[in-house]
């Protein structure tokens, strides 16, 4: 059986205060484009760790298996509720969404013309820890990307009198068309653990060969094969800038043997005919799927040891049950991982997407 350990760090100084926490019923992971999240119980008797040891907004937390090391972040709450004592945290990406530029356009980085998104995103970052008490030694990757943020006619800006989000800043990067995606990790550090941003550009992740996912091997439980047409479309009308007959169009249609079904993309700040008419061809061809296993429950096999898979990876997943048959290729956009407590084992959750769902950037 594996070994874990949680221990906590002073934000700032990086002393070490807790060796081994005492936690229960934890819960931890990764997002693409997103935060990782933490959540655990610590029982009452050892209350009096805190706040020395668990001080919300001013503590970090990392976990291990095995010696490894597998999430890092903050720690935002530990509140009791009846005899259970929380502990909520996030990872190393929530910390810009309790950050502001009070200084405007990154204290003086932008406004931004033709700007690399992972320019703007190292930025936000540097913005935010060159102020006082606001280093958490995070690094960014030095990615670079050809998509571009922010034209002469419509630079992209933040200004102080609107005290940005500098969360939402990363967030609008990502947003870019053909822009990069991210994840984070934790490393191993002197004195404490640090935070790394992975930047991917065109994409996070790479088709994976070597690991496999499958019913009666190392899939324990999924969630049906979804068949939702909802959002299916074959044509995709994207709208841009301007108004009443001036306002830019791109349609982007095509033929599948289906009923013609149509959705509507706003995209009011695209003033470029090429990238409205890229724009609406992504949106196509995301929409364009039927069948998708959106989450499976996985256990540590040598078809996929925990910790071989990477956010963004392109997985194979084979799955055979009562209701569906799927064999194909899906993304990994996020993991939860279970230790094993009580009699309860070791899970893995993977949340998945089609690979056809998502476009990169050229």
């Amino acid at each position: 059986m594996p070994t874990y350990r949680f221990r906590s760090w002073h934000a700032l100084t990086g002393e070490l205060l807790a060796t081994d926490l005492p936690l229960s019923d934890v819960e931890f992971g990764l997002a693409l484009n997103a935060a990782g999240d933490f959540s655990g119980t610590l029982a009452p008797r050892f209350a009096h760790l805190l706040p020395a040891q668990l001080d919300p907004g001013n503590t970090l937390l990392t976990a291990e298996r095995d010696g490894t090391l597998l999430w890092g972040g903050i720690v935002w709450r530990a509140q009791p509720e009846g005899p259970a004592y929380p502990i909520e945290a996030a990872g190393w990406g929530s910390y810009l969404h309790r950050r502001h530029d009070v200084h405007g356009n990154l204290g003086g980085r932008g406004p931004y013309t033709y700007a690399d998104p992972c320019r703007v995103i190292r930025d936000a970052w540097a913005y935010a820890q060159s102020q006082p008490d606001g280093d958490l030694r995070v690094v960014v990757d030095p990615t670079t990307s050809r998509a571009t943020a922010g034209t002469p006619a419509d630079p992209y800006r933040t200004d102080w009198w609107e005290a940005p989000v500098l969360g939402e800043v990363v967030d609008d990067m990502t947003q870019v068309a053909g822009g990069p995606e991210w994840t984070e990790t934790t490393e191993p550090g002197p004195g404490r653990p640090a935070g790394r941003i992975r930047l991917g550009w065109p994409r996070l992740g790479t088709r994976r060969t070597d690991i496999s996912f499958a019913s009666g091997t190392n899939v324990a439980t999924t969630v049906p094969v979804a068949y939702d047409a909802d959002a299916y479309a074959q044509v995709v009308i994207a709208f841009g800038a301007g108004e009443g007959r001036g306002r830019r169009r791109a349609i982007d249609a095509v033929r599948d043997g289906r009923l013609r079904l149509e959705q509507v993309l706003d995209v009011p700040a695209e003033k470029a005919n090429d990238r409205l008419a890229a724009r609406a061809r992504a949106e196509r061809t995301t929409r364009q799927v039927l069948g998708e296993v959106t989450e499976i429950e996985v256990i540590d096999h040598p078809a996929a040891p925990i910790g071989s898979w990477q956010i963004g990876d392109d997985v194979r997943v084979t799955l055979h049950d009562q209701w569906s048959e799927f064999d194909g290729w899906c993304r990994i956009t996020g993991w939860t991982l279970r230790p094993p407590h009580g009699d309860a084992p070791e899970r893995v959750t993977l949340t998945l997407a089609r690979v056809d769902r998502f476009t990169y950037g050229s």
